[in-house]
C-alpha cells in the first residue's frame, strides 16, 4: 500500500492534463473521449450488470495463477466480494465503454475477463466489435458467461484457457486484434511475455491497454521495458493504465495524464 501511495504522489507531480499536449492525436483522445462527461446510454447497461454481481452472495471456488498462467492458489469466495474488491471500478468501467467507441476496434481482446465487468464495457463501447475474453478460472468464467447472456451481450467469445497456451497458439494475422486489454496476470514475466507474443498482431490503428501498471515496483518496471519498446510510438500513463499506439507517422512520445 505504501508503495501504491508513492507512486501516485509521483504520478500527480508530473500528471498533466489537455492544456499541456501539444500532439494533436492525443488532444483529441482526451478532449473527445477521456474527458467526455455527457451520459450515455451505455452506463446504464454497465450499472444494471455491476448492480447485479453485487447483489449476488453466491460463493465460488476461484482459481488464482501465477505467472506463466500456472495455478497459484485457489479459495471460496463470494461472487459480490470479487465484484466490489477485484472489478474495474464504474469510473474506469465508463472510460473503457468510451475509449472503445472513440477507437471503434471491430476486433478486441481481452486477457483476464474475471465476472466481466470489464469485458461489458468493450461490448457496450462497441456493439458491433467482435470480442474475444480469456479467463483461466471456469468457475468466474461462468459467472460472467451467464452475465453476458442476460444482458444481451452476444458478440463476445469468452475462453476458459491458460493465457500463455492461447497465446502461443494464435495464428497470427495482421487483422487481430485492434484493441487489447491486458488484465490477466500483473507479473513482470508473463506480461512480457503477452507483450511478446501479440507483438506481430499490430497495425498503425492498435490500441493496448495495461492495467495497473503502478500495481508493484515489478509492474512499474515492466511498464519503463514496454513505453521504451522501439516499436512503441506514444505512450500514456493514466496511473491505474498504461496505453500504448504503434502509429508509424508520430514521433516518440510519453504522456502523464490524469483523468
Amino acid at each position: 500500500m505504501f508503495f501504491q501511495i508513492k507512486s501516485y504522489l509521483q504520478f500527480l507531480w508530473h500528471s498533466k492534463n489537455e492544456h499541456a499536449v501539444h500532439s494533436p492525436f492525443v488532444f483529441n483522445l482526451l478532449t473527445k473521449c477521456f474527458y467526455d462527461k455527457k451520459t450515455k446510454p451505455e452506463y446504464v447497461v454497465l450499472k444494471e450488470y455491476r448492480n447485479s454481481l453485487l447483489e449476488n452472495k453466491n460463493t465460488i471456488e476461484v482459481t488464482d495463477f501465477g505467472a506463466g498462467s500456472r495455478v497459484f492458489k485457489s479459495n471460496t469466495r463470494a461472487i459480490n466480494k470479487i465484484a466490489k474488491n477485484a472489478g474495474i471500478s464504474r469510473k474506469r468501467a465508463e472510460l473503457l465503454s468510451r475509449i472503445t467507441n472513440y477507437f471503434q476496434p471491430s476486433s478486441v481482446l481481452e486477457i483476464g475477463t474475471s465476472l466481466g465487468l470489464a469485458t461489458s464495457a468493450l461490448a457496450t463501447g462497441n456493439p458491433k466489435a467482435s470480442i474475444i475474453t480469456l479467463e483461466g478460472c471456469p468457475e468466474t468464467a461462468k459467472i460472467a458467461q451467464n452475465q453476458f447472456k442476460q444482458f444481451g451481450l452476444t458478440t463476445i467469445n469468452s475462453l476458459v484457457t491458460e493465457f500463455n497456451d492461447y497465446l502461443s497458439n494464435l495464428q497470427i494475422s495482421p487483422s487481430n486484434f485492434q484493441l487489447i486489454y491486458f488484465d490477466g496476470n500483473h507479473s513482470k514475466k508473463a506480461t512480457l511475455e503477452y507483450f511478446e507474443l501479440l507483438l506481430p498482431t499490430i497495425t498503425n490503428e492498435t490500441v493496448w491497454i495495461f492495467d495497473d501498471i503502478h500495481w508493484s515496483k515489478e509492474m512499474e518496471e515492466t511498464w519503463e521495458i514496454i513505453k521504451n519498446h522501439p516499436k512503441v510510438t506514444v505512450s500514456i500513463d493514466t496511473f491505474q493504465w498504461g496505453l500504448v499506439f504503434f502509429r508509424y507517422e508520430q514521433p516518440k512520445q510519453h504522456f502523464v495524464i490524469r483523468t
